[in-house]
């Protein structure tokens, strides 16, 4: 099992929840701040199987690509392993 962390823009973050929802990736977004000017973030966190990271991160570089904040364009994308997953 992996964790995916992915720190984007919040104008991005509808449309890329949206999209990993469709592509059934089960998503928590958190809101977050950072960076230099401290504009406002989305935090996604995405359990899935190591199979799937490189479908979730195509998912995020298209909505990065196709964003309005041209000035922007970046997706911070870190995929740990994970020991233990449990739902209860």
């Amino acid at each position: 099992m992996k964790l995916m962390i992915v720190i984007l823009d919040d104008k991005d973050a509808d449309r890329a929840v949206d999209a990993l929802i469709e592509k059934e990736f089960r998503v928590t977004r958190v809101a977050s701040t950072g960076g230099f000017l401290r504009r406002g973030n989305t935090t996604l966190l995405i359990g899935l199987q190591p199979e799937s990271v490189d479908d979730a991160i195509a998912v995020i570089r298209e909505i990065r690509s196709e964003s309005q904040a041209a000035e922007r364009r970046r997706a911070t994308i870190f995929v740990l392993g994970t020991e233990h997953f449990e739902q209860i």
